[in-house]
C-alpha cells in the first residue's frame, strides 16, 4: 500500500490570507519571526547590489495596506510602502555592495554574501526565512526558496520594497555627480538611453566593469576589435561564465529592442549555480564605494 504525505491542516497556508498566508502558517508551527530577503539591482550595469532582510511586526503586519512586490508598484507606491515597512517592522537591514565588490568577487558570491549579512543584521533572531528565488545554506533557521517570493510572501515583499528604495535613492543622489548618465531615470540598468551615453562618455567608476557591455564599450572607445561575448565575459574567479547575457544585463540587438526608460520594475538574473560556497565564506574583499542614504545603522555598506 503506497504512503501518502499528509500536510497538517494547521500549518498549511490559507487561501484568501494574501501575502501573510505563509508566514502565519509558520507562526502556527511555532517558528516566528519570520524573516524574507531580496535584492534590488542584479540587472543593472551600474551602481550597486542592494540586499534586504526584513521581519514584520505580526501584530501590525495588516496594517500594510501598500504592501506588494516592488516592481509592481510605481516610484511614490513604493516610497509609501517603505515608510509603513520602517514604521512597522518588527526589524530590518540592508546590505549596500558597491560595483568594485561585484567586479572582485562576482554578482552571485556577493549575492548571496549580502543575503547573509542582512539577515545578520537583524535585531532579532529569525526562526524562519523565506528568500525570493534561490536557496541558500547557512543561515541560522530553517529557510525556503520561493519561486516569486516578493509576490507571495508579506516579509519577502518588503524585503524587496526595502532594497528598492534603498538603491533607488543611491541612484538618484549619483545622479548630480554624474549627470550624463542618466542615473536618477533609469537607476543603472541597460535602457537605451544608458547605452547611448555609456558609449558616448564611456564607464565611470559606477560601471560594473566586469560586465559584457560595459567591457564592450570600453573596448570599442578604445579602437579595440569586438570580441565574442565568452571572451567580453572573461572567468571571474572560481564562477563559472554562465549566462553573460542576462549578467550584462541585455545587450545588442536585444537592448534595442528592450523597453525604454521607466521608474519600474527591473529585470532579475537568474541565478548561476556557482557550486558550494567555502565554509567561513569569502566576504567583500574591496573598499566600499562612499555611498549615503542616510538610513544609519539600518543600512551596511561594502
Amino acid at each position: 500500500m503506497a504512503w501518502v504525505s499528509e500536510r497538517h491542516p494547521a500549518y498549511t497556508p490559507r487561501r484568501g490570507k494574501g501575502l501573510a498566508g505563509y508566514e502565519q502558517a509558520l507562526a502556527r508551527a511555532g517558528l516566528e519571526p519570520v524573516a524574507g530577503i531580496d535584492e534590488a539591482g542584479r540587472g543593472a550595469c551600474a551602481g550597486p547590489l542592494v540586499v534586504a532582510a526584513v521581519s514584520l511586526d505580526p501584530r501590525r503586519r495588516s496594517r500594510l495596506t501598500g504592501l506588494a512586490d516592488s516592481k509592481a508598484l510605481t516610484a511614490p507606491a513604493r516610497e509609501a510602502a517603505y515608510d509603513e515597512v520602517v514604521a512597522s517592522a518588527l526589524a530590518w537591514h540592508a546590505v549596500v555592495i558597491p560595483p568594485g565588490d561585484i567586479d572582485a568577487i562576482g554578482l552571485h558570491v556577493c549575492n548571496v554574501s549580502g543575503m547573509r549579512r542582512a539577515l545578520a543584521g537583524l535585531d532579532c533572531t529569525p526562526g524562519y526565512v523565506l528568500t525570493d528565488g534561490f536557496p541558500v545554506r547557512g543561515f541560522p533557521a530553517p529557510t525556503l526558496a520561493m519561486w516569486q517570493g516578493d509576490e507571495v510572501a508579506a516579509c519577502v515583499a518588503a524585503a524587496s520594497i526595502i532594497a528598492k528604495v534603498t538603491r533607488d535613492r543611491i541612484m538618484r543622489d549619483l545622479h548630480p555627480e554624474y549627470p550624463e548618465y542618466g542615473f536618477a531615470r533609469h537607476k543603472g540598468y541597460s535602457t537605451p538611453s544608458h547605452m547611448k551615453a555609456l558609449g558616448e562618455h564611456g564607464p565611470c567608476p559606477e560601471h560594473r566593469m566586469s560586465f559584457a557591455n560595459v567591457i564592450g564599450v570600453v573596448r570599442a572607445r578604445s579602437g579595440l576589435p569586438a570580441a565574442d561575448v565568452a571572451a567580453l565575459a572573461g572567468v571571474e574567479g572560481d564562477l563559472p561564465a554562465a549566462d553573460i547575457a542576462d549578467l550584462a544585463g541585455r545587450q545588442g540587438d536585444d537592448l534595442a529592442a528592450g523597453a525604454g526608460d521607466t521608474d519600474g520594475g527591473e529585470e532579475g538574473v537568474p541565478a548561476a549555480d556557482v557550486g558550494d560556497l567555502p565554509d567561513g565564506e569569502r566576504y567583500l574583499v574591496a573598499p566600499a564605494a562612499a555611498y549615503r542614504a542616510g538610513e544609519g545603522r539600518k543600512v551596511s555598506y561594502g
